[in-house]
């Protein structure tokens, strides 16, 4: 059972991506969900007041990060997209409470990955091996 208040905070550290056909490793961080409309301006005739109502809804790319597992099921789909067939997907950030119980879910749409990043190696230090996936996403939807 939940022991937050509902005007309590959640954590960004409490999460959970599901995306459709993905089902090795768990995502790390999430970066870049947002949703912006153009504004239009116009005058209208004498009235000296510019007017304004909304344009087009563009959604930016989500970044995911994960660290490494023994798993090429990102790349495969990101090579779909090199060998020119868009396999386009469909999933979900979902927002978890102290007791790990969802809170909150946002769902994207038409999702295909657009930049693949492979980790970085450095000797010197002990870090994990962190893999990384940018989708381009047509439409976000709070459920």
């Amino acid at each position: 059972m939940s022991n937050r208040r509902q005007k309590d905070y959640l954590s960004s550290g409490q999460f959970r991506i599901e995306i459709e056909g993905v089902t090795q490793g768990s995502f790390t961080a999430m970066d870049g969900m947002q949703v912006q409309t153009d504004v239009i301006t116009f005058a209208d005739g004498d009235d000296m007041i510019v007017h304004k109502r909304p344009g087009r809804t563009t959604y930016s790319n989500i970044v995911l990060k994960r660290g490494y597992v023994n798993s090429d099921e990102l790349w495969k789909w990101y090579k779909t997209v090199i060998d020119g067939k868009i396999e386009r997907r469909s999933g979900s950030l979902i927002v978890l409470d102290e007791s790990m119980q969802e809170e909150v879910r946002y769902n994207f749409f038409e999702a295909w990955p657009c930049r693949w990043k492979n980790f970085v190696m450095n000797a010197i230090t002990a870090d994990s091996l962190v893999e990384e996936l940018e989708i381009v996403v047509e439409k976000i939807e709070q459920a």
